[in-house]
């Protein structure tokens, strides 16, 4: 008798492509990686602003330029004087394993704006090699090998 062996990837099935397509659409217009942000605000034009949720010794230890400071605390007191609601925003937080990029969205988006969450976070917008903003002035470090292109601005995906 053969045994039918499946593999761990495969034990759930993908779903129909149909479901897969809403759900991959849905991810796009909740999240933004740091590339294409990057990208969208050396425009010069990016049509949102970028909102770090972190509290003020993390935002003092660096953040990303232009970026609006308003941590997750204080969205529901502050923000009405802080955002105009016809712009959308992007919240960015840590990194992949902190989710107040996603807490911050989340309190954005029951005051009324259009809000998407930057994954990977400052965590991975300095891997990537981008620059922060720290007290001595803006600092960039090499792109981490591992996880960004070593000859192109982006992975062209």
């Amino acid at each position: 008798m053969s045994t039918i062996t499946v593999s761990s990837v495969l034990q759930t099935p993908p779903a129909p492509p149909a479901e897969a397509a809403a759900h991959f659409a849905a991810r796009l217009a909740f999240q933004a990686d740091v590339s294409d942000v990057r990208a969208s605000l050396t425009s010069g034009d990016p049509g949102f602003v970028l909102l770090d949720s972190r509290g003020l010794p993390a935002w003092d230890q660096a953040h990303i330029p232009d970026a609006l400071h308003l941590p997750t605390g204080e969205i529901a007191a502050k923000a009405a004087d802080l955002l105009d609601p016809s712009v959308p925003v992007v919240t960015y937080c840590w990194g992949p394993g902190c989710d107040g990029a996603t807490r911050a969205a989340l309190a954005l988006a029951l005051l009324g704006y259009r809000v998407k969450e930057m994954i990977g976070g400052i965590e991975y917008w300095i891997r990537e090699g981008f620059p922060v903003e720290t007290a001595e002035g803006v600092r960039q470090t090499p792109a981490d090998p591992l996880t960004a292109p070593l000859d192109g601005p982006s992975c062209a995906c």
